[in-house]
């Protein structure tokens, strides 16, 4: 008898299916009842940007966020408070989504163009280290101009000096 991974079937492809499942019933909810994340978060007392990754399985809720995200939602008895409990498996976006979609490129865009610019400011500011995506605050504002509204995006991670051994 053949094993599970020997037909390309692991645990990790189990993970990922009941995440991409529980985030499917979720975005579901979402457009069916005309929720947004805005209201999800505040009814679960988290920031947005938090409460969509976990939703997204990106992220995970502590057991406290996941009861009042179902409880919200009207899912109390559903898989979806155990599953936003389990640890995310990070990176998950497909590399054609990556290229495709293009408000994702455009973020990575900015990355590529930047990238050596806010590496070197950083550095000069608190030296050879990175900033944590762990130990990380997000919020993404809408800032209204009259040339045409702006994406505001506030990235705030501890900085991580390298340590020398």
């Amino acid at each position: 008898m053949a094993s599970k991974s020997s037909i390309g079937y692991n645990s990790m492809d189990v993970i990922l299916q009941r995440k991409r499942q529980c985030t499917e019933k979720i975005l579901e909810i979402k457009r069916t009842k005309k929720l947004t994340w805005e209201g999800i978060a505040k009814a679960v007392g988290r920031s947005p940007v938090w409460v969509t990754a976990c939703c997204l399985g990106e992220a995970s809720m502590d057991e406290p966020a996941a009861q009042k995200l179902v409880e919200y939602l009207g899912e109390g008895n559903s898989e979806i408070k155990q599953v936003i409990m389990e640890p995310p498996i990070k990176g998950q976006i497909p590399v054609d989504v990556l290229v495709q979609d293009p408000c994702i490129y455009r973020l990575q865009e900015v990355t590529l163009v930047y990238g050596n610019t806010i590496k070197e400011l950083i550095q000069e500011k608190f030296g050879d280290g990175i900033m944590s995506a762990i130990d990380f605050k997000m919020e993404v504002e809408k800032e209204e101009d009259p040339a045409g509204d702006r994406v505001r995006i506030v990235m705030s991670g501890k900085y991580l000096p390298y340590k020398r051994w």
